[in-house]
């Protein structure tokens, strides 16, 4: 019976929902302006943090075919 009673616990707490604190979204513009050199060094970043790791992948891919097939 107290199985029972901790799996209705624990099905029962996401239909209760969750308390989360308000964001702190502001319509206003940023104080400090990001410069556009920021912005492209920021999404060169971000770009390659993304599909350096695949290319990787997709590069040696023939030579982990081999190396899985011995």
């Amino acid at each position: 019976m107290l199985r029972l009673a901790s799996a209705s616990r624990l099905l029962s707490a996401p239909r209760s929902g969750w308390v989360l604190p308000k964001a702190h979204v502001s319509a206003k513009p940023a104080r400090t302006p990001t410069s556009p050199t920021e912005q492209a060094i920021g999404l060169s970043v971000m770009f390659l943090s993304f599909l350096m790791p695949a290319g990787w992948v997709l590069h040696h891919l023939e030579s982990y075919k081999r190396s899985s097939a011995a």
